[in-house]
């Protein structure tokens, strides 16, 4: 008798446990969707900020096996790397259970390429953008971001979100997004809309001790601390408002027009003032990274 009672009390401890990691990882998620960074910054009354999600994780998010992610620790995680740049080991960790995974790509190597110039080239359907990676300064962020670019997770995606008050940013990246969707605009986002998702994993970000969010910047979205993932935001003009949490990782070399002319545009809706869909679709087609 007593040891059905242990049993039963040792299931009903397991069920409790299950569901208090399940309601953090939707409280996280829903975090992220308001993030990318709105830092909420009032001047006389003006919300000057905006959270940019990545979710992704980046969230990030960028969304292949299973079996190469691992287990996430329960250990704190910094919220910015700690390595010397360029750095010569990446660390990628699983996201957490009950988290939005748009499409789950295998981790990034952990030993990247700290030597290799990038570029890249996004093909859209409004012309193509190209960036120049800063690979001796985010490493680890260039490093996921070729991995995604060259398994095709951003290909037949669009970018879900635009920001127009505040700060001036275009943000991508998520393959809940899809290229054919009608995106909407929830006040209240759940796991599962466009701008919730990531690949699968998370990493902490770089580069960010004097970061400024100046016209072409290429920032990574993430929902604070190490939540980096496939989400990503391109600041088409002065974002001086925006504190130094997300991680830059590129600059626009051309296209930046494609993005400036989007954002007059408008959005088909928002889901707060200066802050929703763009009217525009910015469709990517593909990424292609190109190494020297």
């Amino acid at each position: 008798m007593a040891g059905n009672k242990d049993r039963q009390r040792r299931i009903a401890r397991e069920r409790y446990l299950r569901q208090q990691e399940l309601r953090r990882a939707k409280r996280q998620v829903v975090r992220k969707r308001s993030l990318i960074g709105l830092s909420i910054v009032a001047t006389a009354g003006l919300i000057a900020g905006l959270l940019l999600a990545f979710l992704p994780s980046g969230t990030h998010k960028t969304n292949a096996s299973a079996t190469r992610s691992p287990t996430p620790t329960a250990s704190a995680t910094p919220s910015a790397s700690t390595v010397a740049e360029p750095a010569h080991h990446c660390t990628y960790t699983a996201v957490a259970a009950g988290a939005p995974v748009a499409k789950k790509e295998s981790l990034p190597p952990a030993t990247p390429d700290y030597a290799g110039n990038y570029t890249a080239t996004i093909k859209t359907n409004q012309g193509d953008i190209s960036f120049s990676l800063l690979n001796s300064k985010a490493t680890c962020t260039v490093n996921s971001f070729v991995h995604l670019a060259q398994a095709g997770y951003f290909n037949n995606t669009q970018c879900h979100r635009m920001v127009t008050t505040g700060i001036y940013v275009l943000q991508c990246g998520d393959a809940l997004a899809k290229a054919g969707a009608t995106l909407t605009c929830p006040s209240s986002p759940k796991p599962g809309d466009p701008g919730t998702g990531t690949p699968g994993y998370q990493f902490a970000s770089e580069n960010l001790t004097g970061a400024r969010y100046t016209t072409g910047t290429v920032a990574m979205a993430n929902a604070g601390g190490a939540t980096n993932g496939s989400q990503f935001f391109i600041v088409y003009r002065d974002s001086t408002t925006l504190p130094a949490n997300y991680t830059p990782f590129a600059t626009v070399s051309s296209g930046l027009n494609i993005v400036q002319n989007v954002a007059k545009g408008g959005f088909s809706c928002q889901s707060a003032a200066g802050d929703g869909v763009p009217k525009e679709k910015v469709i990517i087609d593909s990424v292609t990274i190109n190494k020297t």
